[in-house]
This record gives structure tokens, C-alpha cells and sequence, in this order.
């Protein structure tokens, strides 16, 4: 049977209630983190831009009190993914504006703030979703979660944690907009073997991957300018040309001064 092609108009919500004026009190939200992220990343250049694009990076979820008490994730084993609502805390601004200029269209187009995912928002939240790949209800630390495919910075403050639902949640004829265009957007990155091998065996793959997604802003196309970012406590020096990444140079980061 042809599924019925739903148009909404007004018509279908005459029964509401609510009447919204300009007068309409504003409902103000006050909210304190439950959790801390800790992850490789210490500074925003270089994070993936969206979850789950980098599957193998490993994150750690630890909670605040009074919030560090096993009951509070009692089952949560039971799911293989978590919805993560964050906020935006090293991109807070006082004043916020109706468009803005996501960086994968150049810098240069401007997309209203509610159609992008962009971080300066009148509300500064972010939402990933992440796989769950370690649950210990008890450490001296409280209650953790270990989780991959994160996109967050170390320190990132959490909200809520809610479970992924796949039959509800996942909608794979979703259209992407100007984001399937940079999905498909991939360099190839090229690092020596004595490079690679100062990073820990078990993060030199997220650092390929994430370095594969092109961490530069889409209008620099210099290719004698140098790239620096910061990962797993080492600065990762680079450049591109073309479709091309090549690692120059990888220094612990308490090397440098």
C-alpha cells in the first residue's frame, strides 16, 4: 500500500491551546553538568566535526557530584550507543546572530544558525552520538563510561545522557544538505614511520583518520603553510597540497615552550 504523503498546514494544529505573544514570558533553563568529558584532544583545531566520523577515538565520561552513583546508569550496558548533550564551553559568546558561516562552505556562505550545526547558537548545546564501549559502575573516580567515536574536547561539560535507538533515531534517507558534500571529502595522509611511531600504537590510527578529514578551514589552500594540532599530548605539525597531507613533524607537546 502507497504510504499517504503527510502537508502540514495550519489547520492540523487549530485544537492547540498555547497562544505565544510577544508578551509570553520567557521559560529560562538553568543546567549543571553530570559529567566531564577526557579526551586526546586539548584544543578545538583537529577534532572531527561531527561524531562518529572517527569511530576508533576513545573517550572517558566521568561524573560529578551527586550524579557519581552507579544507580544513576544502572542498565545502561544494555545499549550499544549513547546521545551525549554537551555544551559549546570554549565557544560562548554574549551576543549570538541569526546566520553564520559554517567553515566546510568556504567561510564565505551564510546559512541560517538553526539549519547548520555550527557552535555560536543562542543556546551554546551540542548533541553526538557515540558508542558505548565500557561500562564500570565503581573506580575511585566514581562510575565511568568509556566511549568511542567522539568529537568533544577534554573538558567538554556534559548535560544529559540519553540511550541511541536505532528504530527511532536512525533515519537513513535523511537528506544532509551541504554536509554529504564534506563527508566525501577525504586526503590522503602521508607520515613517515619514525613519525608515526612516537604516538602510542593504540592512537596512531584516530590521528590518521582525523587528519584524513582535513582539519583546515575550506578557504586555505596554501601549500607551503604549516598546520599544527594538538593530540594525545603531542603537536602534530603539517601540510597539504592538493588532495595530499603530509605529517612534518610530531613533537611532545611538553617539549615545546
Amino acid at each position: 500500500m502507497e504510504q499517504k504523503q503527510f502537508s502540514p498546514t495550519d489547520s492540523h494544529f487549530e485544537h492547540s491551546s498555547f497562544q505565544h505573544s510577544p508578551s509570553t514570558p520567557a521559560a529560562s533553563l538553568s543546567l549543571q553538568p553530570i559529567a566531564y568529558i577526557h579526551s586526546d584532544f586539548s584544543e578545538k583545531f583537529g577534532i572531527p566535526r561531527q561524531s562518529g566520523l572517527v569511530s576508533s577515538l576513545q573517550a572517558k565520561i566521568v561524573f560529578t557530584e551527586p550524579f557519581r552513583n552507579q544507580d544513576c546508569i544502572r542498565g545502561i550496558e544494555e545499549f550499544s550507543h549513547l546521545w551525549l548533550i554537551w555544551g559549546f564551553s570554549k565557544n560562548q559568546r554574549d551576543k549570538w546572530t541569526p546566520t553564520v558561516r559554517p567553515p566546510r562552505l568556504g567561510g564565505n556562505k551564510r546559512k541560517g544558525v538553526f539549519a547548520s550545526r555550527a557552535p555560536f547558537r543562542p543556546n551554546p548545546l551540542g548533541l553526538s552520538s557515540v558508542r558505548l564501549e565500557k561500562c564500570i559502575p565503581t573506580s575511585p573516580e566514581g562510575p565511568l563510561l568509556y566511549i568511542s567515536g567522539a568529537d568533544l574536547l577534554d573538558g567538554t561539560p556534559i548535560y544529559d545522557i540519553k540511550p541511541y535507538l536505532s528504530f527511532a533515531d536512525a533515519h537513513p534517507d535523511a537528506l544532509g544538505s551541504f554536509s554529504t558534500k564534506a563527508l566525501e571529502h577525504r586526503l590522503n595522509v602521508h607520515c613517515e614511520d619514525a613519525l608515526l611511531h612516537l604516538i602510542p600504537k593504540e592512537k596512531r590510527q584516530s590521528l590518521l583518520d582525523c587528519l584524513s578529514l582535513d582539519p583546515r578551514p575550506s578557504y586555505q589552500h596554501d601549500p607551503e603553510r604549516i598546520y599544527g594540532m594538538n593530540y594525545a599530548g603531542f603537536d602534530i605539525h603539517f601540510k597539504v597540497n592538493h588532495n595530499d597531507l603530509f605529517v612534518t613533524e610530531i613533537i611532545p607537546s611538553h617539549e615545546i615552550q
